[in-house]
């Protein structure tokens, strides 16, 4: 089994977030880079599945030069095989993003092993696109199954997927070659070993160039929502404190 892995190169931000002057981009000067939580998820839940079923793992970004580091982690994970779909560092939208995947898809089974299995994490953890896999599913003619939290590859060339949706559980049984959008919760992630880093660090990216594809959708910039604040009022201390609580508590319902 071939499995196809997509990750995007997104800010690492643990605190506070901050945009850049021209409001187009995330201050990362403090922090970093990584990617996304689900497809962290992604990742692990197809080292899994080689791992269970047999089979190789390849993983593919479109990004900047700097996205290899990214890759690299993915390999640490397991992954065999890394390949970045270079760009000059624009950010591409997601109509674009998706062609070029498929492009890429389609390349790989020119060469006559194509994947079966292709995974994605959700949604990014930057933008929060849910477009990207469904848009590649439709260019290729695949069937695709969003959200899921179990996957399972049976004898007979499909793959069985189950999401929860407001309370129940969905189950889906599609055909492959397939696409797939996990979430986060669908695996625990593993710690890269020394060895894996090690690999990692020696590992050959694969490199091709896409051509850059102005969507139609533009972004007019970023704003960080304003932050709630919260105030504390001191009614006092001490015994002397006592009849103004016992007043909040009244108004709060709390005594009769």
């Amino acid at each position: 089994m071939e499995i196809c892995v997509c990750v995007k190169r997104v800010p690492q931000v643990g605190g506070r977030i901050v945009v850049t002057p021209d409001g187009q981009e995330v201050d990362t000067r403090m922090s970093g880079f990584a990617i996304s939580p689900h497809e962290e998820c992604a990742v692990e839940e197809a080292v899994q599945l080689a791992g269970r079923y047999g089979g190789n793992v390849t993983v593919l970004t479109l990004g900047p030069a700097a996205a290899a580091e990214q890759l690299r982690d993915t390999l640490a994970l397991g992954a065999g095989r890394a390949i970045l779909l270079a760009t000059d560092g624009r950010e591409w939208g997601p109509v674009a993003t998706a062609a070029a995947i498929a492009d890429q898809v389609r390349r790989q089974a020119a060469d006559g092993a194509g994947y079966d299995l292709l995974l994605l994490g959700n949604e990014a953890a930057d933008t929060g696109d849910y477009q990207v896999g469904i848009r590649v599913a439709e260019a290729l003619g695949w069937p695709c199954a969003t959200g899921i939290k179990h996957l399972a590859i049976d004898g007979g060339g499909r793959v069985r997927a189950r999401r929860e949706y407001r309370g129940s559980e969905e189950a889906f049984e599609l055909r492959l070659p397939a696409v797939i959008t996990v979430k986060e919760g669908i695996n625990l992630p593993r710690y890269p070993s020394l060895p894996g880093r090690l690999r990692a660090k020696r590992a050959v990216i694969e490199e091709y160039h896409p051509d850059w594809q102005a969507d139609r959708l533009r972004m007019t910039g970023l704003r960080v929502p304003a932050e709630q604040r919260q105030q504390a009022t001191v009614l006092g201390t001490g015994a002397d404190a006592v009849p103004a609580l016992v007043r909040v508590l009244e108004e709060l319902g709390v005594l009769k």
